[in-house]
């Protein structure tokens, strides 16, 4: 099922909605992990927004999975949702939420590589350049981050969540097509809350000691970021493609550094303004200089 590729607008809205939700989990998570460790909190908050996942699939009546593209969609829910996650909410313990969102931007140039690399998208010299530009920026912010780059500290973990990102985004684009983008979030939504099912007794029983504010922000884990931010950002990849999809996500830092003021008041060190003023010269670079020419991918009709 397919229909023509949406307005510009459309797309952009829809890349919106996706970074001004995940934005929001940056600061969001570190507030939560006052209450409830980083592995009971991905359970808890995935098993959430598999129940969500589930209604939506009932309602709409959507089709199962055909038996080839299950191996696929075990794949996307277990890098892209659990062991992103783990790594993730693991990393963020000592890493600021500024911070983590400039680390996780070297997911582009990760994406990026894995898509020429295995599907044949492009990019010019001009997109590689300002992806080196933009990459250079987030070691920059690692520097200055406790433990550095060394194997196991929290800057790795939360590289190694970006590049969890990088593979999620390159596998569920043959998925779209099929199943559009909200059947194919849902499906790697479920997936990703089954594999972090064994962490949600833990969660479950932390929940009595948890405080009110920090129980609705689980639930607004579950809703915005995972459920409305994945679903948003599957259909913009359908659109544009994982090459130039990825671009945008160097937009993400400067979104996540003004919602962390807005909500927690968290102020980034000058060291890592100075590294998002780099990733944000390599945005520039790569979006408009950087773009080679490649073919849409048909929408699966949402």
């Amino acid at each position: 099922m397919t229909t023509r590729p949406a307005h510009p607008r459309l797309v952009a809205l829809w890349a919106a909605v996706a970074l001004l939700s995940w934005g929001s989990a940056y600061p969001i998570v570190r507030v939560v992990m006052h209450d409830i460790g980083p592995v009971p909190l991905a359970a808890l908050r995935y098993a959430l927004a598999a129940v969500l996942s589930v209604g939506w699939l009932l309602y709409e009546r959507a089709p199962l999975p055909r038996a080839r593209d299950i191996p696929r969609f075990l794949a996307c829910g277990g890098i892209g949702i659990s062991l992103y996650n783990v790594l993730f909410n693991t990393g963020e313990v000592s890493v600021s939420a500024g911070a983590s969102s400039l680390l996780i931007s070297s997911s582009p140039l990760m994406a990026a590589i894995i898509a020429v690399a295995v599907m044949g998208e492009r990019l010019t010299a001009w997109g590689w350049a300002g992806s080196l530009i933009s990459f250079a920026g987030v070691v920059t912010i690692a520097g200055g981050e406790p433990g550095g780059l060394s194997f196991g500290s929290g800057t790795t973990l939360i590289l190694g969540a970006a590049l969890c990102s990088a593979l999620y985004t390159t596998l569920q684009k043959r998925l779209i097509p099929t199943y559009g983008a909200m059947a194919t979030t849902a499906y790697v939504l479920i997936v990703g809350g089954l594999v972090l099912l064994p962490w949600l007794p833990q969660a479950l029983a932390t929940l009595p000691r948890m405080s009110t504010p920090n129980m609705l922000g689980v639930v607004q884990l579950a809703v915005l970021p995972a459920f409305v931010g994945y679903a948003a950002w599957t259909w913009v990849v359908g659109q544009m493609g994982v090459a130039r999809a990825a671009g945008l996500l160097y937009l993400l830092p400067p979104v996540t550094l003004l919602e962390s003021f807005a909500l927690v008041h968290e102020v980034p060190e000058a060291r890592t303004l100075l590294g998002g003023v780099v990733v944000m010269l390599g945005v520039f670079l790569a979006n408009t200089l950087g773009r080679a020419p490649v073919g849409r991918m048909p929408h699966g009709g949402e």
